[in-house]
Order: C-alpha cells, then sequence, then structure tokens
C-alpha cells in the first residue's frame, strides 16, 4: 500500500524527511508552529499545511506521523499521535529523559501502533560489515574499544534557538552524538559501570550543559574502553571513530563518520569491500551525520508490510537514552 505521512517540524532535517516520503509514500501535511516556516515548507512539497498537530491528525487521514521537532517536544508529539491511531517515525534521541521514553514505549503498546526511531548510522557500510563480523564470532570477545566523537559547533549554531538548553535539546550526547551511543549498545550492549568528566570550555553563556567530556566504562559483556567527545574541533568536524579490540581481531571504523574501515587486522578474514556510502547531512556552516534516511524509510516500510521484518523500535531506542542518562550521572563537570 502507499502510506500517507505527516511531517511535523519544518527545520533542517526536514527537507531530508521530505524528499524520502515523497520516493516512499505520500507527503499529506506538514506542521510548525512558526506560520512563515510552515507556508514555505507546504508549497515547496506540495503539502497541507498546519500550525497545530492536533488539528492536522484530527483533519486528515495520515497513516504515518514523522516527527522532526526539538527534542524536548519529542514525547508529546509522539504519544498524542500514537494515542490518535497513526504509527510514529521519531528523530533522534526519541526522548532526552528515560522517563519520558518509557512513557512514550507504553503509548505505542497501549495503542497498538509502532513508534519507530531514526538510527541511520546502523546503515553506514563499515558500520554494517563491523556489526556482521560481531554476530558470527569472527573477533572473539571483545575485551576493550575506544569511541571518539571529535565535532565542531560554531557558536551561530546555537544563536536564537532551542539549541543548548537542557529543556529542549538535553546535551551533546542527545543532539550530537546519540548515533554513536546507540552503536556503543549495538555492538557491545549494555554498561556496567561508568566514570567520567565534563565541562564547557568555549561555549560558556551560550550553552547550558557540556561542549566536551570524557567517560571510562566497563560493559556488561567485560569489554572497558573509552569514550571522547566534543564540539570543540576548530572549523570543522574531525573525526567519528569506533576502535574494537577482540582476542581474535582489531577493527577501527574512523573517517569523520564512522564512514571508513582504516584499520583491519582479523583472524580468517579480509578486509570487507565497501559499498559506497551516502554523504554526511550539509546544513550550510555545519554538518551532520551519514544521511542514509532513504534506508531508514525503506526498512520502515518493509516493517509496516510484514511484522517479522526488525527494525529499531521504542524499547531498543530507549536503550541509548539509559546509556546516556547513565553517562551524564557520572560525570561531574569540571568547568
Amino acid at each position: 500500500m502507499s502510506y500517507r505521512f505527516a511531517l511535523i517540524g519544518c527545520g533542517r532535517i526536514a527537507s531530508r524527511h521530505a524528499e524520502n516520503i515523497r520516493l516512499t509514500g505520500n507527503l499529506v501535511a506538514v506542521c510548525d508552529n512558526i506560520e512563515e516556516k510552515v507556508s514555505g515548507f507546504s508549497i515547496q512539497n506540495q503539502a497541507v499545511p498546519y500550525t497545530d498537530l492536533r488539528q492536522l491528525l484530527k483533519s486528515e487521514a495520515i497513516d504515518i506521523v514523522t516527527i522532526c521537532t526539538p527534542n524536548g517536544l519529542h514525547p508529546s508529539q509522539a504519544i498524542h499521535a500514537l494515542e490518535t491511531g497513526h504509527h510514529v517515525l521519531c528523530e533522534k534521541p526519541m526522548a532526552i529523559s528515560v522517563t519520558e521514553g518509557r512513557r512514550m514505549l507504553e503509548a505505542a503498546r497501549a495503542s497498538g501502533k509502532k513508534l519507530f526511531v531514526v538510527k541511520q548510522n546502523r546503515y553506514n557500510p563499515p558500520v554494517t560489515a563491523v556489526k556482521y563480523l560481531l554476530d558470527k564470532g569472527s573477533l572473539g570477545k571483545i575485551v576493550g574499544f575506544q569511541l571518539n566523537c571529535f565535532w565542531n559547533r560554531p557558536l551561530a549554531y546555537y544563536h536564537n534557538s532551542w539549541r543548548g538548553t537542557n529543556a529542549m535539546d538535553g546535551g551533546i550526547l542527545f543532539t550530537q552524538f546519540s548515533h554513536f551511543v546507540d552503536l556503543l549498545y549495538w555492538f557491545l550492549g549494555e554498561i556496567k559501570t561508568v566514570a567520567g568528566f565534563r565541562g564547557n570550555y568555549q561555549h560558556q553563556g551560550i550553552i547550558e550543559f557540556e561542549d566536551a567530556g570524557v567517560a571510562s566504562l566497563v560493559m556488561r559483556n567485560g569489554a572497558v574502553g573509552t569514550f571522547n567527545y566534543h564540539i570543540n574541533s576548530h572549523l570543522k568536524n574531525m573525526e567519528g571513530s569506533f576502535t574494537l579490540f577482540g582476542e581474535k581481531g582489531s577493527v577501527r571504523i574512523g573517517g569523520q563518520y564512522l564512514n571508513e574501515i582504516d584499520f583491519f587486522s582479523v583472524d580468517e578474514e579480509e578486509k570487507p569491500l565497501l559499498t559506497a556510502g551516502t554523504s554526511s547531512n550539509q546544513y550550510g556552516f555545519y554538518e551532520g551525520s551519514m544521511s542514509n534516511h532513504h534506508i531508514v524509510y525503506r526498512e520502515l516500510i518493509k516493517a509496516l508490510d510484514d511484522p517479522a521484518h526488525q527494525v529499531v523500535e521504542a524499547a531498543e531506542a530507549l536503550k541509548s537514552i539509559e546509556m546516556i542518562e547513565q553517562i551524564y550521572a557520572a560525570s561531574p563537570f569540571i568547568v
């Protein structure tokens, strides 16, 4: 069947979603609380404009609601869409607290509708290749890891915006690096114990949380490692990397966006020949993660058409929120 979508939030990532919705189904309506923004976006995408989500869902026949609003709005909007009988695709992070995430999960269960969460980095060719090796045991027991996220977010990124606030943004592990925390969970499972530090070095008076942090982690599977995260790389993003040390091999996924395998030494395995990945999301004066949203929508439709098809749903996405809360709780401010 051809699914009918509503897109909530007409900010920077919304154009990426609209493009893929048009390839997947029918974008019926768009919504934003800023009338000028939604008006132009609706004309561009030939969709009916609304400034009120509740009115949209009363007035239009919609199958799937895609949520691209500020982080702090995700729970209330997703819950309302679920309770009124709609499937939901929510941009990351699904919530900025475990409590709110559990409310979303319960709403999905009660409504019988699906709550999907965007986790596009899982579809990066190097990531899928390494996950395959992990699942078949090629690396052996993982004993150590290093996760590095060295990006740039200039002061202009936060100017006159919800970004940088505790209430709507939540912190750089939620907005910039939740995909990396998701991969930590996907590769290695849950955290057993963590200790860290964080501080605000170059964004004081601009944001309400850290711009850099470091955590030492012991995972429940026994692996020990470090997680370094910064938005202070000079002028541009430097690196997003994940290194795994196993008893039978070591692998490092690197590049700016986990888009390369730049170290590979595994017993009885050749370095994977990777398909070409997509480019990063471009937002003018800064860059985001890899733009695999076309795969997200392809997998979403498969899951709706076939209940046996596995794709990231709320219960699994909540794990990364739990892990972020663990890291923050164990990481006092030093600056």
